[in-house]
């Protein structure tokens, strides 16, 4: 069947719970979304939040401090958040093509396979019986066994450790992110076999992703075209499909959420999963926009995505001033009402809200 691009958007932000019904909990949204980028940590817990009744960066953080959400490099070089139970199967199917395109990094930093052992069987001494550690702690433990100690180096050893499956982020209150063993911190999980674990990870992509393509999961994730394909023919009609813009894209009715829209705007985050996936079918620039014809910069932290309905409308950046209060610098399109603007600084003072602070909302000019 054939969409318009607005109704595939609208069903992407329903599937993703930012236009219909939240979840009761962080973790939920999570599993949902199998793995949620998180390399922004603060605003990676807005995005949860945007998509839970959780109201502020503290219950997010109480949620996530339980222990059943973990932050760690998984399906890529970068931080994301991803359910403990789906830790270990999602690690064996994608970590070994992740950790190969480190090589030259490896080489950058004088990293070889018997350093990474040597620092492993450290990690394994510094975090034994739940001794959890930050990085510049870790970093100091590596010094006096003479090993790297530079702060560079030391997160490269501790990135290719949780690819490994040796460490994640630990259960603490701890605003530092700190590190535990995954032994000790998650229950032992039955392994699968590939072809199982892929197809599970291809359907709960399109459960939580879709209606997206082929080519979106194949950027979010490291399996090849072939093994998505193979997935699929073998899910048979358990997914379905639509057309928009000459793209064929997956997803499951069944994670439809029949509700009345209730946002029209969103500030998303840069790395937010409802934005960062997907080159087929995105979203509309609204007319004048402040970055003309320019892409977002995916490497931005701090900021975002300006939403208004189903358009890209502009963008944000947030700047903490003092204890108190959160400046959101807001660039946008000329062509937005005042209706439209209105909606987008209330929906900035949620934003300062969310981490308990009073916004100062500034309007660039174009």
């Amino acid at each position: 069947m054939e969409r318009s691009p607005d109704e595939v958007l609208d069903q992407r932000f329903a599937t993703q719970r930012l236009t219909t019904a939240p979840l009761s909990d962080p973790a939920d949204v999570v599993r949902l979304l199998l793995c949620a980028q998180a390399q922004d940590a603060p605003l990676a817990r807005y995005s949860l939040g945007l998509r839970t009744a959780q109201s502020s960066d503290a219950s997010v953080r109480a949620a996530l401090s339980a222990g059943d959400v973990v932050r760690t490099h998984i399906l890529r070089p970068t931080w994301h958040f991803v359910a403990a139970e789906d830790l270990r199967w999602i690690l064996a199917l994608t970590s070994a093509k992740v950790e190969s395109s480190l090589s030259s990094r490896h080489r950058q930093l004088s990293v070889d396979g018997q350093l990474i052992d040597r620092a492993n069987d450290e990690l394994l001494t510094i975090l034994r019986e739940r001794q959890f550690k930050t990085a510049p702690e870790i970093g100091e433990r590596f010094a006096e066994a003479g090993l790297p100690s530079r702060g560079e180096t030391v997160r490269h050893l501790l990135l290719v450790a949780e690819l490994r499956g040796l460490v994640c982020s630990a259960p603490t209150h701890n605003p530092v992110h700190t590190y535990g063993l995954v032994d000790e911190l998650i229950s032992p999980t039955p392994p699968r076999e590939r072809d199982a674990a892929a197809r599970e990870l291809v359907s709960r992509f399109f459960s939580g992703h879709g209606p997206a393509s082929e080519h979106d999961l194949r950027r979010w994730t490291t399996l090849t075209l072939a093994e998505i394909r193979g997935a699929l023919a073998e899910l048979g009609d358990t997914l379905e499909t639509m057309a928009c813009d000459a793209a064929t894209l997956w997803f499951d009715s069944r994670s439809i959420e029949p509700h009345p829209p209730r946002r029209r705007v969103a500030l998303l985050p840069t790395f937010d999963e409802a934005y960062l996936p997907y080159r087929s079918v995105v979203m509309a620039r609204t007319p004048g926009h402040p970055r003309g014809e320019e892409p977002h910069v995916f490497a931005e932290a701090g900021g975002g995505v300006v939403v208004v309905d189903r358009c890209d409308a502009g963008w944000w950046k947030r700047t903490n001033r003092g204890n108190k209060s959160m400046a959101i610098r807001l660039g946008l399109a000329t062509g937005l009402s005042a209706e439209q603007r209105r909606l987008i600084a209330r929906e900035a003072a949620k934003l300062a809200a969310f981490f308990g602070r009073d916004a100062i909302v500034e309007f660039v000019d174009p």
